[in-house]
């Protein structure tokens, strides 16, 4: 009985964990749209996309279209609002063991910017003609 009570304390101890989980729907969009995007963490998607992310850590992207130039981004890995407050209630109902399973597994934090969004400027030459056309 007592060993279940333990067990059971120990698996409910991380409530950021249980109520917002470590990972994130994350949105990617661009201007122009049908960008490809690469994430140093190995994922890829073309814009507009909904991604599900793990919350940390942080993470590069880079985006790419024919005719414009490549642009790269840093998404952060941030303590936000809702992770504060399941981290505090954390602390007061799930004491130091929920405390360290939630700041170390990324379930506190959210990943900002989110919604990524990006526009993507004309390769050098690709929009020289109508940038000075109208002068």
């Amino acid at each position: 009985m007592i060993g279940s009570v333990v067990a059971a304390s120990v698996l409910l101890a991380g409530c950021a964990t249980v109520t917002r989980g470590t990972r994130q729907t994350f949105k990617i969009e661009s201007t122009p749209s049908q960008a490809k995007v690469e994430l140093s963490n190995g994922e890829t998607c073309v814009t507009p996309c909904i991604l599900k992310l793990k919350r940390k850590p942080g993470f590069s992207a880079t985006f790419s279209k024919d005719g414009f130039e490549t642009k790269t981004v840093k998404v952060d890995s941030e303590l936000h609002g809702g992770g504060a407050a399941a981290g505090a209630g954390n602390l007061l109902l799930g004491g130091v063991i929920g405390g360290l399973v939630d700041g170390s597994n990324g379930s506190l934090n959210s990943l900002s910017p989110n919604p990524l969004q990006i526009t993507l400027q004309p390769a050098s030459g690709a929009g020289a003609s109508t940038q000075t056309g109208g002068k």
